[in-house]
């Protein structure tokens, strides 16, 4: 995807503790961006819905986790996590995530979480994605730049 699909950016500056012996980052620490990325997107949703996204912050589990590599961030550099719903599905939500430094496209990946429920203490079942989840999800999307 292009910069310009995206509605929602987090800036990170990466770390030295984050660069491998070659210098560059190493691979799992993307997982880490990605999660960073996607709870500030998350945050945004909450303030923008007074406190009520539909979250409880117990009720959302990852599901699937997919990274495509295309280029390498260094120690230092700044990126731009890119954040959005690319579906909602009847229990799961993904969200196709984007990593750019500057222009330079680094990594492509998708987060499919699954939102669950507990029932007197059982494990957790998937249950639907909230109404008031979907509603904000799309005003968000229609209306960010």
């Amino acid at each position: 995807m292009a910069r310009k699909d995206f509605s929602f950016f987090h800036t990170l500056r990466v770390r030295w503790a984050e660069a491998d012996m070659q210098g560059v980052v190493f691979n799992a620490h993307y997982l880490t961006f990605f999660d960073v990325g996607l709870t500030e997107y998350l945050r945004v949703l909450q303030e923008r819905a007074g406190g009520d996204a539909g979250l409880t912050g117990d009720d959302l589990y990852v599901a699937h986790a997919e990274l495509d590599y295309h280029a390498s961030a260094r120690f230092d550099d700044v990126l731009d996590v890119g954040v959005r719903v690319e579906r909602l599905g009847r229990t799961s939500v993904s969200f196709r995530i984007e990593i750019f430094r500057g222009e330079e496209h680094l990594i492509s990946g998708q987060l499919v979480y699954v939102f669950t429920g507990h029932a007197d203490g059982e494990d957790p079942r998937p249950m639907p994605v909230p109404d008031r989840f979907r509603e904000l999800v799309a005003e968000f999307e229609a209306v960010a730049p």
